[in-house]
């Protein structure tokens, strides 16, 4: 899955596919965090913008290093210069991005879903919530589900916990596995 981990992954239909992690000598280059599966694949969809798509950067990727890329952005020709767009998210459009695989999905597609329950037949009572944020802190995603009751349930993005997901009906469906639909309360799990 490509796509950054949070919330901000999509901004209108752009995809953030890496954050501009710092500087590195002194001729410009930058360290570029990559949420591409290729870490050289945050350079390959064209140019890519900050945030609020104000700002455009062509990137060209001159080294690897872990978990990113040292890159040179055009205009960018010095320290200073690269240390000023320290911690700018970048944004490729959602169009340029390839297919995913079947039986994947970018982090940002999942995003705005309604969760609903596998198990309830009537639809009426299925509703649980809606999908706030998609985490990955390295063992694998997690969908940050806001509860249609209140409060926020964390949900392991595996099979096992969300059997289908219907990108088409904008839904995907949990399975009510014990304790897992339980929401955090002050930061922790527990009952609400």
């Amino acid at each position: 899955m490509a796509g950054q981990q949070t919330d901000r992954q999509s901004v209108g239909r752009r995809v953030c596919v890496g954050a501009i992690a710092g500087a590195r000598g002194l001729n410009g280059d930058v360290w570029v965090k990559s949420f591409t599966a290729a870490p050289e694949d945050v350079a390959a969809y064209g140019p890519v913008s900050d945030a609020a798509g104000s700002r455009r950067f062509t990137l060209n990727v001159v080294g690897h290093g872990s978990g990113g890329v040292i890159a040179r952005i055009d205009g960018i020709a010095d320290r200073t210069a690269a240390e000023a767009v320290k911690g700018i998210e970048l944004f490729v459009d959602r169009a340029a991005l390839p297919a995913p695989a079947e039986d994947e999905f970018y982090f940002a597609d999942l995003i705005g879903l309604t969760a609903e329950r596998a198990d309830e037949p009537d639809e009426a009572v299925r509703l649980i919530g809606r999908v706030e944020a998609v985490h990955d802190f390295g063992a694998g995603a997690v969908l940050e589900v806001v509860l249609a009751q209140g409060g926020v349930a964390m949900v392991p993005f595996t099979r096992e916990a969300v059997p289908v997901v219907d990108l088409a009906r904008g839904r995907l469906l949990i399975a009510p596995l014990p304790g897992l639909l339980a929401p955090a309360v002050n930061g922790e799990s527990g009952d609400a």
